[in-house]
């Protein structure tokens, strides 16, 4: 089973997307977007960058827990990732975002 963005509107208005496993699982969120074309640039730019390992970032939370941001070649974060109960989950959780975003497909659920 592939793994598909899904681009959903907040009720402030704004637009975000999620990355999607073939699982179902979230494996990375977007930022919130203006317009539904800004986030379907996003959806794009992870799918260019999520073949480079050195746009992957690996941080720490203030509770320990390790997480990854994604980021575009000009440095901004494009996507960032749930919180991992340890560095292998987390560094998993990379690989499926490399393996699942340039491929995936995009839902707009807004149009519901």
């Amino acid at each position: 089973m592939a793994g598909k963005f899904e681009i959903k509107q907040s009720t402030n208005g704004k637009f975000h997307f999620n990355l999607k496993a073939g699982n179902g699982q979230i494996i990375l969120s977007s930022e919130m977007y203006e317009t539904r074309s800004a986030a379907e640039n996003g959806i794009e730019s992870v799918k260019k960058n999520s073949a480079d390992a050195t746009r992957f970032e690996i941080r720490t939370s203030a509770k320990g827990d390790p997480y990854f941001v994604l980021k575009a070649g000009n440095g901004q974060e494009i996507g960032r990732s749930e919180m991992y109960s340890s560095d292998a989950a987390c560094n998993n959780g990379i690989g499926s975002v490399g393996e699942n975003a340039p491929d995936a497909e995009i839902v707009d659920t807004t149009q519901a």
